[in-house]
Formats: structure tokens, C-alpha cells, sequence
């Protein structure tokens, strides 16, 4: 709607343009239950853990950014993340927000992937045992079965709801010129720059090759029969392939792409700050520039912080669309 105030022009648009439309929004409530639940269930492993190791509450906060604080629980960093992030998406999709569609496509590729893998360890003879040993191996089952489904359900209902694509330059010319294109460099840079520091430390002998790669897709090569952790490989493949991945559509103008961004920028830039704060507990910053691997090592940390945090501030900000002979400034605009 545009109405006219003197020689001012009042752009303000008659729906709401980030809500669900009426025809999707059962697809969005469904999402966002399946990421509930299974956000819930995570979080009941956290609480669990915690309870079970005895960590009062400060050393829980401390444990949660400090890597030298002790455990606080059975699951590692980046399941802490993700459940957080799956419950922001939830809460975002059952919300009925355009946002949540991306972000909660992206997660449930992340956790179809998680359980996948652990279907692939579930094939060996030895790894189907162990889960009869373990207390909690029937928990650890259920939780990866519970994955599964969210995935499929996710993916199932939220693919086939594309947001209507509007026309001429409303249709977000000022994101898909400059803030997606900035966004995808920063991720693909981050991704390029992961990949050599991986391909460094494989070639390096520190760790096998073939023994990493295979521990990313199969369970039974790291076995954690006891809780749904999907281990270290596994973590940075899957960051590897969503920076390259979402940075390429970022890049290419993709409007859509913007909660993917969002949720996964989130969750990198918390394990980052979490090892800048191993660093300067350890004192690594300054014995970390005597050595080659070293001054690496913090220059990419360095930079993951910066590009996270300036993709966490570009896609929060306000991204509107000047209309056609109109320069912006928020709700009103002046003609040229």
C-alpha cells in the first residue's frame, strides 16, 4: 500500500511478506514440530548428562565456553548447538516465518545425515552388539531413529513450500545484489580456507586419510554407542559442504537462502568463540605465532570470527526493497 503525504511517498506493504502462506501453513507447523521434538530430545541428553556428572549450574555455563572446564555432560559441542538451533527453527517455523524454511531445510539435511551415518555403522555385526551392552545404547537408537524421521518429515513438507516469488525490484534486488553476495563470499572463503587446513593436517600424517573420511560417513569406525554423537570428521565434512554449498547459493543472489545463513553462521560463531576462549585460557595466542602451523591456525580462527559475526549482522538486519524511482530510508522514502 503507498500513499502520499506532501511530497513523501509511504511504502508500506499490505501483508506481512515474512509469513507462511495460508496454503503452507501446514507444512510449517509440521516442520516445526518434528525440529521441536527432536530438539527436545537432544536437550534431554544434555540435562541428563549434566545431572548424571553432577555439574552445578556455573560449571555448566562455564563448560559451555570453556573447553578446559571440565565435561558437562555426554554429548559434545556441536550437538549442544545444534539442539539450540533446532529449537530456535522450531519455534521459528511453528511461528510461520518464510525465514525458518531454509534454516530448517539445512538442519534437517544435518541430522538426515547424522543418522544415515549411523545406519552405515549399524551394518557391521560388532557395532549392532555393542548397543546391548550400553545402558543407555536404546536411548542412543532411539534418538538417531527419531533423527531420521525428523529429516524425512522436514524435507517432505517443506521442499514443496516455495514461498511465491514476487515481481520486479520488490522482489529483494537490494539483498540479491549485495547482502546475499556478501554473505557467500564470507562462507566460501571460510569453506576454502577449512578445506586447505584440513588437507594440511591429513597430509601431514597427524591422522589417516582414508580412517578420517570413513569415520565421517561410517559409526561403527568411532563408535559412541552410549550417546547420539556424530563425532569430530562427521562435524567438519558437514561444515565443510554447508559453507560450500550455501555460500554458492548465497552468491548467486538467492534470497531464499537467507535463514540457512542465519542458523549456521549462529552455530559457527559460537564453537569459535568457544576456541578463542581455549586459547586465551592456555595462553595459545602467543606460543601459536612461533610456528608456521600455528600463526595458520589462529589467522583462520581470526577470520572465522570476523566473517560469522558479520553474517549474523547482515542477515538480522532489515532487509527491504527501494521501489522503482525511490531511494530508502526504512518505512518512508522520498521520490527522485
Amino acid at each position: 500500500m503507498a500513499m502520499r503525504d506532501g511530497g513523501l511517498l509511504d511504502v508500506r506493504p499490505g501483508a506481512d511478506s515474512g509469513r507462511a502462506a495460508p496454503e503452507h501453513s501446514g507444512a510449517y507447523l509440521a516442520a516445526g514440530l518434528a525440529l521441536a521434538l527432536y530438539a527436545g530430545a537432544l536437550l534431554a541428553w544434555v540435562v541428563t548428562g549434566a545431572v548424571d556428572a553432577r555439574v552445578s549450574p556455573l560449571d555448566f555455563a562455564e563448560g559451555l565456553f570453556n573447553p578446559l572446564a571440565g565435561p558437562v555432560g555426554v554429548l559434545e559441542p556441536q550437538e549442544w548447538a545444534l539442539a539450540v538451533a533446532l529449537a530456535a527453527v522450531a519455534g521459528a517455523a511453528l511461528a510461520q516465518r518464510t525465514v525458518a524454511r531454509p534454516a530448517a531445510v539445512l538442519l534437517a539435511c544435518l541430522v538426515l545425515a547424522r543418522s544415515l551415518r549411523e545406519g552405515v555403522g549399524l551394518l557391521h555385526p560388532g557395532y549392532r552388539s555393542a548397543y546391548r551392552f550400553e545402558t543407555m545404547g536404546g536411548w542412543t537408537l532411539a534418538t538417531h531413529v527419531l533423527g531420521l524421521l525428523t529429516g524425512i518429515v522436514v524435507l517432505c513438507v517443506l521442499l514443496p513450500a516455495r514461498p511465491e516469488a514476487r515481481q520486479g525490484r520488490d522482489a529483494g534486488s537490494w539483498w540479491q545484489g549485495r547482502v546475499s553476495r556478501i554473505c557467500g563470499v564470507l562462507f566460501l572463503l571460510a569453506g576454502l580456507f577449512e578445506t586447505a587446513w584440513m588437507v594440511r593436517l591429513l597430509t601431514a600424517g597427524a591422522e589417516g586419510t582414508g580412517s578420517y573420511l570413513a569415520g565421517a560417513v561410517d559409526a561403527a569406525v568411532s563408535p559412541s554407542v552410549d550417546a547420539p554423537v556424530a563425532g569430530v570428521a562427521f562435524s567438519a565434512l558437514a561444515s565443510l559442504a554447508t559453507w560450500l554449498i550455501v555460500g554458492r547459493l548465497a552468491l548467486s543472489g538467492r534470497r531464499d537462502v537467507r535463514g540457512a545463513l542465519l542458523v549456521f553462521a549462529a552455530v559457527q560463531l559460537y564453537l569459535v568463540v568457544r576456541t578463542v576462549v581455549g586459547y586465551t585460557v592456555t595462553g595459545a595466542f602467543g606460543a601459536g605465532t612461533r610456528t608456521v602451523e600455528g600463526t595458520l591456525d589462529l589467522a583462520c580462527t581470526a577470520y572465522l570470527l570476523a566473517a560469522m559475526t558479520s553474517v549474523l549482522v547482515l542477515t538480522t538486519g532489515r532487509a527491504f526493497s527501494p521501489r522503482r524511482g525511490s531511494t530508502h530510508s526504512w518505512a518512508r522514502t522520498r521520490p527522485e
